[in-house]
């Protein structure tokens, strides 16, 4: 995406009637029944005004933890998912690169993002266009749009996005008040996980005597190979209701 920096200002410009009229429609959506000028409406509003199949957004604190702060559908969240699997795919770049990552066509480039891309493939998204949040000169996340057929966003459709991206990282801070810090700057590695899976790693790592960094591991092998949401693992591991012994889902 090829941004337009306003003066003395290191944000990309964003034209205020295009703001505008994403704050109407936002608005519409939630007169529709979706509770408020919320992440929710925000997030149907940009799927539909932008034709796209689905939408994700990621909230990261600190440069390290993140969390599924929106899934429009299932595919969504199984495709969230599967980048905190992997540490792999359009949110992360995204994220770390400060720039808009768009790929018109999976199936042309399923190299990029092995794991993300197989799993892309199995619920019929083709393609991913992913912006980041930021609020000034902190990064807060990213916005992915998937489709099911190949696409390539336009000037004019990518002005959309990032207008409702201005929107969205303005909302994440009224639900996340402690989003933005002095010091939270990007990893130089992929972002982190969710409290529960540290949790999670740190109960196994209690009950089979490995370092967290294995049992972080262990429990992303486990999710990837019975295709399991990696939130779902780790609160089955933190309610005993699941038990990983050393001997499978190594990593």
């Amino acid at each position: 995406m090829q941004y337009h920096l306003a003066p003395g200002n290191e944000e990309p410009y964003v034209d205020a009637a295009e703001q505008s009229a994403a704050w109407a429609r936002i608005a519409a959506t939630a007169r529709q029944g979706v509770p408020g000028a919320s992440l929710t409406a925000a997030g149907l509003a940009c799927t539909g005004d932008l034709d796209a199949d689905s939408l994700g957004i990621v909230v990261i604190t600190a440069g390290r933890i993140r969390t599924i702060a929106l899934a429009t559908d299932e595919r969504s969240a199984r495709l969230e998912d599967a980048q905190l699997v992997s540490g792999e795919g359009p949110c992360t770049e995204a994220y770390l690169s400060g720039a808009l990552i768009q790929v018109p066509d999976l199936h042309q480039r399923p190299e990029r993002w092995p794991a993300f891309a197989e799993t892309a493939g199995a619920l019929g998204i083709r393609s991913v266009t992913a912006v980041p949040l930021s609020v000034g000169q902190a990064r807060i996340g990213a916005v992915d749009l998937y489709h099911t057929a190949p696409t390539t966003l336009g000037p004019a459709a990518l002005a959309r996005l990032e207008a409702y991206a201005r929107i969205v990282a303005a909302l994440m801070l009224d639900a996340y008040p402690d989003l933005v810090s002095a010091t939270a700057t990007p990893a130089p590695g992929p972002p982190g996980f969710p409290p529960a899976v540290h949790q999670a790693a740190g109960v196994l790592s209690a009950q089979q005597h490995m370092n967290i960094n294995t049992a972080l591991a262990r429990l992303r092998a486990h999710a990837y190979r019975h295709e399991e949401p990696l939130l779902d693992v780790a609160h089955r591991v933190l309610d005993g209701r699941l038990l990983l012994e050393r001997d499978h889902d190594s990593p």
